[in-house]
Parts: C-alpha cells; structure tokens; sequence
C-alpha cells in the first residue's frame, strides 16, 4: 500500500480536487481509499437508527452491514485520538490511500494552493510537501500541475506516494 496526502489550507478545493482525482486514478485500475481527518465533531450515525441506540447505550464498536456496504464506528469514550498509522492499520490492503488532513504528520504530502484564499504556502515549513498542485507557482521550484491538471495531478500522486509498512 502506497500513501500521500493532500495539504492545503481550508477553502484550497482539496475536497474537490480529490472528487475530480478519484475517477482518474480508478480509471487507471487502481484501488484507491481515502482517510479524511476531522477537526471537529462529527457523527455518521442517526439518531433513532438500531446502531445509534447502540453506541448510545455503550457499545465500543458497532458494525453496521448490508448489501451493499458495512461501516465500523469505534467510540472513543475518552480515549486518545489514534495517530495515522493507527487509523491507516484499519484499512483493507489497496493500491493506494490519499490522506486529507494529518498535514503535521510526516508521510509524504502535495500542497494544494488557491492563491484567492489569500494565505502562506504551507511546504516551505513542511519538508514532507513533494509537489503542489496550485494557481500560482509555488516558491522552491516544487514540482507543479495546474489545479484543473488532473492527469498531471495523478502522475505527481503516483510519483511521490510512498510505500507504508504494513
């Protein structure tokens, strides 16, 4: 399994970009998975739902199955946030997982950049930032592909994403 992630200051368009790299990457027969981290709250159970009342009444993992897709929610109940490595060690073995968020970590990163967003580049203090995708051209002389450059945004992923230890 391969790893990279993406890096860039909120409202930079990582979400969208990832939504216009995924069909590209599967298109080139990869097995792609994400790992979005969260800075605040979030839940993606509903309340009056069997697996709600689950974790509710104090289960510490529920697992939820179907036809179509299971899910495996973990409460933490005050445990500590678990590190990348920990939350990387959950998934099924792929081609490749693209991170969003953990940008203080050390696996290897492309800066996304929107120059409009009016804030600093952020890989001139992250030395683990390997290409940008961006508006402007980044300073240091990174790697580069336009924000509209899928293709070219791809073959940076596939270059630069690192092999992670099982």
């Amino acid at each position: 399994m391969r790893v990279i992630g993406l890096a860039g200051w909120s409202g930079a368009g990582k979400t969208t970009l990832l939504t216009r790299l995924l069909p590209w990457l599967t298109a080139q027969g990869l097995r792609v998975s994400t790992l979005k981290h969260a800075h605040h709250r979030f839940d993606v159970d509903q309340p009056g739902k069997d697996s709600h009342a689950h974790r509710e009444a104090g289960a510490h993992q529920v697992l939820v199955a179907s036809a179509n897709r299971w899910a495996l929610m973990t409460e933490l109940r005050g445990a500590p946030e678990p590190g990348l490595a920990e939350l990387l060690s959950h998934l099924s073995p792929v081609d490749l997982v693209i991170v969003e968020g953990f940008k203080r970590d050390t696996h290897p990163k492309l800066e996304v950049f929107r120059a409009a967003n009016g804030k600093p580049w952020l890989h001139p203090e992250d030395a683990a930032i390997r290409a940008v995708a961006a508006d402007a051209p980044p300073p240091g002389g990174l790697p580069l592909a336009g924000l509209d450059e899928i293709p070219a945004i791809g073959a940076l992923v596939l270059e630069h994403a690192a092999p992670w230890p099982s």
